[in-house]
This record gives C-alpha cells, structure tokens and sequence, in this order.
C-alpha cells in the first residue's frame, strides 16, 4: 500500500517544537522557509514581501549589519578605529533594505484605478522617469529613464501620473539586469491598465561597466517591450519612438 504524504504545514499552524524551531532559526532562514515551503522562487529581482511577517524587516536588519560587519573584517578593513567605517556596516544594511534594494522586501504601491469614462483611444506618453536599479552581477548602481506608451480602450483603467513613476521604482528597486527589468515594469503596467497597446523604452548608464571592467564611461544600454498594437502597427511604433526621441535631451 502506498502511503499518503501529509501536506507541509506553515509556520503559522504547526506544532509547537515546529514553532520553537522556526523561532530559533535567523530571520533570513524563517522567510526562505516559507518561500520554500510555498514552492515560489526568490530570485533577487522577485518580490518576496508576502513571506515577510510584522517587524521582521528589523530583524532582517539587523542580521545583515551582523554579516556586514564580517564583510568589513575580510576586507581587513579597521573598523574599531576608522571613524569613517565604524557604521558603514549599519547604513549599508539599512541601505540595501529600506532604499535600494526596497522593492523586494514591499508591498507594491497602491494605485487607484478609473474606469476610462470617455472611451479615450489615443496615444498617450509618460516620461522620462527617472529610474535607479542595481545590476544583480555586481551590485552596481543602474541609472537611467524610462518612456511609457498606452494605446488604451474603452475598457482600459486609467491610473494616475505619478502611480507611473510608483511602480516603476518599486520594479526597479532590486537587483537585476536591464531587458527583465522592463519586462517586469511592462507586465505589471498590463495588469493594471488592460491597455490595446503598451510600449517601453528604457535608457540606462551601467556603472558595472563605468566603475569596473572596461571602464568605459560613455557606453549606454537601450532596450524596448512592445505590447498589442504597438507590436503590430509599424505607424503607431514608429510615432511613438519618434516623439520619445525628440525630447530626448
């Protein structure tokens, strides 16, 4: 006879020696657990903020500023004496987690949605936004901006402008390479808006190659998502790229 598996069971209903267990584990641990056991991924530029309980992200904190401080000792770096270092584990700790890396560890913005009332069906453009990442290679800053096209219908909702700007920096604050990032930014915007058409442009300055490797501090990265009529109308493509590119300063 083959015998039946017990489904796993989440920290919040198992016994109590589980509990204590969970308990003891670091916080990093505890999360990844629940990632695990939930069978999602956690890739560095995937949002993990609903495996994350209440006050954890102090604990998270901390852990990291722990771990840090170690990072600074391999480096031989003295910081019981170096009054410049004595912190840095601490604000780069709270660096990582609450502003550039801040994205994984939220919620997204909420973004009130209208119902497109007066059937509008014309091109609109949001942009530039000024957009600031890290690549997942090197953890090296990504600067840059970003262009938005929707091509909506009488079904499309409407957000407002600045939600644009919201949920582009909350895709972008995390660490990843450029061409997800925008596929990212372009799948959330689908979702929310219902558009016919959607189109991004994304411009960035990769300081993994300005700062290291080939140092080369003119060389940029471009890249673009095309989405439903912007994708099939070769017109409606070529007048949005043409308007994005004459403001382009």
């Amino acid at each position: 006879m083959t015998a039946i598996k017990s489904p796993p069971v989440s920290d919040s209903v198992a016994p109590a020696d589980a509990q204590r267990d969970m308990a003891a584990m670091a916080v990093s641990e505890r999360v990844r657990h629940r990632i695990k056991a939930s069978g999602k991924r956690f890739h560095a530029n995937d949002n993990i903020s609903e495996f994350v309980r209440d006050g954890e992200l102090a604990e998270l904190q901390a852990e990291i500023e722990l771990k840090m401080r170690e990072v600074l000792r391999s480096l031989v770096i003295d910081t019981d004496s170096d009054h410049n270092t004595q912190d840095t584990a601490k604000r780069v700790a709270k660096m990582y987690l609450n502003e550039v890396f801040r994205g994984r560890y939220v919620a997204p913005p909420p973004v009130t949605e209208f119902p497109n009332v007066e059937h509008l069906n014309e091109l609109m453009i949001v942009g530039p936004i000024t957009i600031r990442s890290a690549c997942s290679h090197h953890f090296c800053p990504i600067m840059g901006r970003v262009w938005i096209g929707v091509m909506p219908n009488q079904h499309s909702n409407l957000i407002g402008l600045s939600k644009y700007a919201r949920l582009a920096d909350w895709v972008m604050s995390r660490p990843q390479i450029q061409e997800e990032a925008v596929t990212q930014l372009a799948n959330l915007l689908q979702e929310k808006i219902q558009p016919d058409g959607l189109a991004l442009v994304m411009e960035a300055d990769h300081f993994c190659m300005h700062w290291r490797g080939v140092k080369d501090v003119n060389a940029k990265m471009i890249n673009s998502v095309m989405r439903g009529s912007f994708l099939k109308d070769a017109n409606l493509r070529r007048e949005f790229l043409s308007l994005i590119d004459s403001r382009k300063i």
